[in-house]
């Protein structure tokens, strides 16, 4: 080929040129694309995050599905709330045989999001603490909600959103989802904030949410070329540091870093559940030529019981006496070979052809791993 296109040019001249510069431009856009992806949706700005956020109330107002009297701490909550509000239930002997089933304790969730300012909204979610059958028609009422230091940061009180229901009458219940969590949009507002000024960082942190080298380096590389100058530069494998002129404007600097897009070289992984035999296998896991046998020995165990019953002009009682049998079954062992070249395709096709169950790919999976079959990373969950 390099020998004709020489001859090419001598012959042809100018004309010859211009078909070389268009067999390589066909051959550039026949090429396949990367795909590339924002900083952003790839990486996180160090000390730009979330705080999560725990709160104990109680929701009233339920139609008898709250809280049983076996349920001690609705009772306590319900008789502090009084007493800040003005209702005194010492000496009171009525008060330790009050009803709680129109009320249930109830812990509340949140995440105070960046930057958040006293009166922003945030939605909470709400979900039962005791034995409380629904907390549907409930208002919560109150609550404080606290950060990992022990300070108030929201107050959240409000009517809830359910995505469920149980019903029950003649001893005869019916549920659907989980009626005993709900939601409250926007039911908690901001009192404190967590202060982060931008202007006061002298150095930006960019950190991948998956560590890898290669792709830390070509972000650096990406964000330095956005930008115009050398400002980027790789800390480890997770970590870049950002270094902004002393008068440059911070939020305007990070928009720009975030919105570069950027080739990512994700690692090869496998995930397993094994408790409910979910598998996923990357796109870009790879295997080795290897040969599989699965086969299995079913025993089937079978008791019961059987009626001995004595002649009548004998002396003995009627006995059930139990009858066990035991039943074993060797299955032939199913062959997989995957040759060179092949793919994740091929083995789930194959697998598919033997029947093998999740659980039975799950073990498969770990066993050529562990035989160096398998060149991607195994999560079991």
């Amino acid at each position: 080929m390099r020998r004709w296109v020489r001859v090419a040019m001598r012959a042809g001249g100018l004309a010859a040129g211009l078909m070389v510069m268009g067999l390589a431009r066909a051959s550039a856009e026949d090429a396949p694309k990367t795909k590339l992806a924002r900083v952003k949706d790839v990486a996180s700005i160090e000390g730009v995050r979330d705080n999560q956020l725990v709160g104990y109330g109680i929701v009233v107002g339920l139609h008898g599905t709250g809280d049983s009297s076996q349920t001690v701490f609705p009772l306590q909550t319900l008789e502090s709330a009084l007493e800040r509000m003005g209702v005194s239930l010492q000496g009171n002997a009525m008060a330790s045989m009050m009803q709680t089933r129109n009320m249930a304790g109830v812990f509340l969730s949140g995440t105070l999001p960046p930057f958040a300012r006293p009166g922003n909204k945030v939605d909470v979610t709400v979900s039962s603490a005791g034995d409380a059958r629904s907390l549907e028609g409930g208002v919560l009422l109150l609550t404080p909600m606290y950060g990992p230091d022990g300070q108030i940061y929201a107050q959240a009180q409000g009517p809830m959103v359910l995505g469920g229901y149980a019903v029950t009458a003649n001893g005869t219940s019916k549920s659907v989802n989980y009626p005993t969590t709900a939601r409250i949009p926007s039911g908690a507002i901001v009192e404190r904030g967590v202060p982060l000024d931008l202007s006061e960082m002298r150095t930006l942190s960019v950190l991948l949410d998956d560590a890898d080298f290669r792709t830390a380096q070509t972000v650096t590389a990406d964000i330095n070329h956005e930008l115009g100058r050398p400002v980027a530069h790789a800390i480890d494998s997770r970590r870049i540091e950002i270094q902004p002129a002393g008068n440059e404007d911070i939020p305007a600097l990070l928009a720009r870093v975030e919105e570069v897009e950027v080739e990512v070289f994700r690692r090869a992984k496998v995930v397993v559940n094994e408790r409910t035999g979910t598998v996923v296998i990357g796109g870009n896991v790879t295997l080795q030529p290897v040969t599989i046998l699965h086969g299995g020995l079913v025993v089937n165990i079978v008791s019961h019981f059987e009626v001995s019953q004595p002649n009548a002009l004998g002396q003995g009682s009627t006995q059930v006496v139990q009858q066990t049998t035991v039943e074993a079954q060797d299955k032939p062992a199913n062959r997989i070979q995957l040759k060179e070249g092949a793919t994740v395709d091929d083995l789930v096709e194959n697998l598919q052809q033997i029947g093998a169950t999740a659980r039975d790919i799950v073990s498969i999976l770990q066993a050529m791993k562990e035989a160096g079959a398998l060149e991607a990373e195994l999560e079991v969950l």
